[in-house]
């Protein structure tokens, strides 16, 4: 395997996902909050370090869905989950940033994003240009963990001053999300020719054809998807009724309360400045 895939440390990556972890566990003191957080860089690490993350840079589209499926759908929810509500209350406060996160985490405008971003992480331009040097490929598996943050906060329903899911709704969001976010499944699974001219060694690395490889993917990405999100959704919906909370009703929390009135504070001072004399 060295031969055809050298073997890389990966340092700048390496870097970047040790800091995180001690950036969290210094600022973050709940025991669950610092495993949850724990367990999505330990995936991180392994899905971007040698061997997994240059398969799926340069050798199987397979390898490289299963790659953004773990990203998307372990990594970015378990960091979510991982980060307390006030460290979200003090990102999102700055007003061009609360009203960008509230339109776009709005669950229709997120779902047409994460559709569009997420079938361009996989097109074969794409994945020609991050086959070309590790900075292309870590630029797009940042992208990637974007797309995962904004698949997932309207279905967790973590960040202030967003728009709130009931448990009902959040789990509908997540149930449909899996039918729209594998969009290119079809056309792997379905195209009678590889698609992907910058993968290669398939055979000798994982003994299977490219054409084979591509459909594989297709089926991987249904069922990657699938699988974890109507788990997800089904333990939403019946966790509320477990609990005795009305499927139908959306909570209150006190941080989208004082959101709204700092958005509220916000609109009163332009009017004054767009009603004061000059």
């Amino acid at each position: 395997m060295t031969r055809l895939l050298p073997f890389d440390w990966h340092f700048v990556e390496l870097l970047i996902i040790i800091a995180a972890g001690v950036g969290h566990w210094f600022f973050v003191a709940p025991a669950r909050q610092r495993r949850y957080a724990l367990y999505a860089l330990l995936a991180m690490a392994i899905v971007t370090m040698w061997p997994i993350g240059d398969l799926a840079a340069s050798v199987s589209l397979t390898v490289a869905t299963v790659q953004r499926l773990v990203i998307m759908l372990f990594v970015a929810p378990m960091l979510l989950l991982s980060t307390p509500t006030a460290v979200f209350s003090r990102i999102t406060k700055p007003t061009l940033v609360d009203a960008v996160m509230r339109r776009l985490t709005h669950p229709g405008m997120a779902l047409v994003t994460v559709t569009i971003l997420g079938t361009l992480t996989l097109t074969p331009v794409v994945i020609d240009w991050g086959s070309r040097g590790e900075v292309n490929r870590d630029l797009i598996l940042l992208a990637v963990l974007f797309v995962g943050f904004l698949l997932w906060i309207p279905g967790l329903a973590l960040m202030p001053g967003t728009r709130r899911l009931s448990p009902a709704g959040r789990a509908g969001y997540i149930f449909a999300s899996a039918l729209i976010v594998t969009s290119l499944s079809f056309v792997w699974i379905f195209s009678l020719h590889p698609l992907y001219p910058s993968l290669h060694h398939q055979y000798a690395l994982l003994h299977m054809s490219p054409l084979f490889d591509q459909q594989l993917a297709g089926f991987v990405a249904k069922i990657g998807c699938y699988v974890p999100m109507w788990t997800v959704a089904f333990i939403i919906f019946f966790h509320a009724e477990d609990q005795g909370i009305p499927v139908e009703e959306t909570p209150l929390h006190w941080a989208d309360v004082e959101r709204e009135l700092l958005r509220i504070d916000r609109q009163r001072a332009r009017a004054i400045r767009h009603h004061r004399p000059s």
